[in-house]
């Protein structure tokens, strides 16, 4: 049977390039979006041009009461779609950053980056098991910014180093479903992340290529298909890591 997963915050970045390497290792995707809803259905054309199908659902992550009825949806489009009633993979992408000192940052964008990737991620996922089914896979997205520090991101990293903590926690308590969960920590990738900065500001592109031993910051091309990998069955004996994926960055 083809396997089956939901990527959220698919509609661009990181998590657009994860569910096109899914559907090109021969999965179908169920993506969701916040806003981009074009950018969605541009993703479900491209996934279904692979040969593959997909559904762009409606998910803002930061909105705990909305996850009952994401659920239904999720449910009524698995049997719409695929004629079954489970997913087989989860992949907590969607999320955002934010750029301050510690000493400036604020309430506000403190607890909007633990609602979306603490709150979130530990909220959505419990929402869904009932739809993931055994043996199944998880793979939540961290930050190379959790291993090694960088002015700016002290709120970011510490939810992200929170996720991590979770994922330990998932992988125990879901192992006797035989479902794994683990992390993924890119390093600086070229994507619409903070605005766009690592991709579109020279000065920021070269500090972070100067802590990579590769030479260069990432490209999306760098994580979706490590991600896609990590879902297929030659991976299933990994659970409870963080595997970062940064070329190097500050070792």
């Amino acid at each position: 049977m083809t396997t089956l997963s939901l990527v959220t915050g698919g509609s661009r970045g990181l998590g657009r390039n994860t569910a096109l390497s899914i559907a090109r290792h021969g999965g179908d995707v169920i993506l969701t979006f916040r806003n981009g809803a074009e950018q969605a259905r541009s993703v479900v054309s491209e996934i279904e041009a692979l040969g593959r199908k997909a559904v762009a659902l409606q998910l803002d992550v930061s909105d705990v009461s909305s996850f009952g009825s994401f659920a239904d949806a999720v449910r009524a489009a698995l049997s719409s779609t695929w004629g079954r009633n489970r997913i087989d993979h989860l992949v907590n992408n969607a999320g955002h950053g934010e750029m301050a000192s510690f000493a400036e940052t604020t309430e506000a964008q403190f607890d909007a980056l633990f609602d979306t990737h603490v709150k979130g991620v530990f909220f959505l996922t419990q929402a869904l098991l009932p739809l993931l089914a055994d043996g199944g896979r998880i793979v939540n997205f961290s930050s190379g910014l959790t291993r090694v520090s960088v002015p700016g991101f002290s709120a970011y990293s510490a939810a992200k180093g929170a996720v991590e903590v979770l994922t330990l926690y998932m992988a125990r308590e879901l192992g006797s479903r035989g479902i794994t969960v683990n992390t993924v920590a890119p390093g600086a990738i070229e994507t619409d992340f903070l605005g766009g900065a690592v991709r579109d500001m020279p000065d920021l592109n070269r500090q972070f290529a100067g802590m990579t031993v590769l030479g260069r910051v990432g490209v999306p091309d760098d994580i979706g298909p490590m991600v896609a990998s990590l879902l297929g069955p030659d991976n299933r004996w990994i659970t409870a890591q963080r595997i970062e994926v940064s070329g190097g960055q500050t070792i």
